[in-house]
């Protein structure tokens, strides 16, 4: 349990630190500062700075993907269940953008290759639970599909952040949009062959 902590002290300094330096500026000796840590005390539970950058998006995504499926799981019609779901998506780029407008460009997507096989987990995953709600509610619906859709669309919500609320209010928008387009009678529901 002492660990668990100790590693949760560390990730949040780095935290501090990506979003006040950015990754590439932050260096272990900036981490340990922040941990009120040595730096030795430090590399007994990361390995480098990319260590903590990859435990650390690891500990975001993990806690957004379990916001979204709490989402998915919530009493509430469809178009309620895929926005929360999107929302605790598009709420972790939020934050990182508004914890630090400066660098959140360079935490969201210049180190991605230090988390690559994360981000694709979380996508598949996040892509899995948008599925299932559309699956329950359509059954006659090509559920990966409208999720795959779904997704693209929060993805391109995410590329400007200048107005930390825009995004959310679009959401909502698109999200109702595109389910009242599956409740249309000329939108075909399968893919054709």
């Amino acid at each position: 349990m002492v660990d668990d902590e100790r590693l949760k002290q560390i990730l949040d300094a780095a935290y501090a630190c990506f979003t006040r330096h950015g990754v590439r500026r932050t260096t272990m000796d900036d981490i340990a500062r922040q941990a009120g840590m040595s730096r030795p005390g430090v590399y007994q539970y990361v390995r480098n700075k990319e260590d903590a950058f990859r435990r650390l998006a690891a500990r975001l995504l993990d806690a957004a993907l379990a916001d979204a499926r709490s989402a998915a799981q919530a009493p509430g019609e469809p178009v309620q269940r895929l926005t929360g779901v999107l929302e605790a998506k598009l709420g972790l780029a939020v934050g990182l953008w508004r914890d630090s407008p400066a660098h959140a460009a360079e935490l969201l997507g210049v180190d991605t290759r230090l988390s690559a096989e994360l981000l694709d987990a979380y996508n598949t995953a996040m892509r899995d639970v948008l599925a299932g709600v559309v699956a329950a509610a359509r059954p006659d619906a090509d559920a990966v599909e409208v999720a795959e859709l779904l997704l693209i669309f929060t993805r391109g919500l995410e590329t400007d952040l200048s107005d930390p609320d825009a995004p959310a209010r679009r959401l909502r928008h698109g999200v109702a949009l595109l389910v009242a387009g599956l409740d249309h009678p000329d939108t075909p529901l399968k893919e054709s062959s």
